[in-house]
C-alpha cells in the first residue's frame, strides 16, 4: 500500500517525464526546420537549417552565368540572409508557446532574450519542502530532522 507521499512522487514523476517528452519533441521539431529562398529571375536558390547553415545552393537557370562576379557575390548574400531570416521565423514559431510570458522567441534565439526569465526565482516546490529548507536541514537551525531513505 503506497502512502499519499509516495503517490505525490509519483505525480510528480510523471509530470517531469512528460515535460521531458514535449521537450524532446520541441527539439526533434526545431531540428527539422529547413528554409528555402529563390533570389529574382530564379538566378539562385538557397537552403538552410534551423541553425542558418546553408545545406543546398542551386542555380535553377543559367541566369548566373551572365553576372559579373560582384553582382553573383551580392545575389549569394543577399539569398542566403532571406533564407536565414525565415529559417529564424520558423524556428521562432516552434518555440513560441513554450517560453515564459513577455519573452520573445526571435529575442532568444538572437541572444538578446534575458535568460533568468526562464526559470523563477525560487524553484516550485511544495509548501511542506520549503517548510523542509527553511527548518529542517540537516545542520541548520533546530528544526526537525528528516531521516533519508535507506540506499537499494
Amino acid at each position: 500500500m503506497s502512502s499519499p507521499y509516495d503517490q505525490h512522487i509519483e505525480e510528480l514523476l510523471g509530470a517531469y517525464r512528460r515535460e521531458r517528452a514535449q521537450v524532446g519533441e520541441l527539439q526533434r521539431r526545431m531540428r527539422e526546420v529547413k528554409a528555402s529562398a529563390t533570389a529574382p529571375r530564379q538566378a539562385l536558390k538557397v537552403t538552410v537549417n534551423s541553425q542558418g547553415e546553408v545545406t543546398e545552393i542551386e542555380f535553377p537557370t543559367g541566369a548566373y552565368k551572365r553576372m559579373a562576379p560582384v553582382e553573383l557575390s551580392q545575389m549569394l548574400l543577399t539569398t542566403i540572409q532571406k533564407a536565414r531570416a525565415t529559417a529564424m521565423a520558423d524556428v521562432a514559431e516552434v518555440l513560441s508557446g513554450h517560453l515564459p510570458a513577455g519573452m520573445s522567441a526571435a529575442d532568444l534565439l538572437q541572444g538578446k532574450a534575458d535568460l533568468g526569465g526562464l526559470l523563477p526565482e525560487t524553484p516550485p516546490m511544495a509548501d511542506e519542502v520549503q517548510e523542509y529548507i527553511a527548518s529542517g536541514r540537516p545542520g541548520r537551525g533546530s528544526g526537525p530532522r528528516i531521516a533519508r531513505p535507506p540506499v537499494a
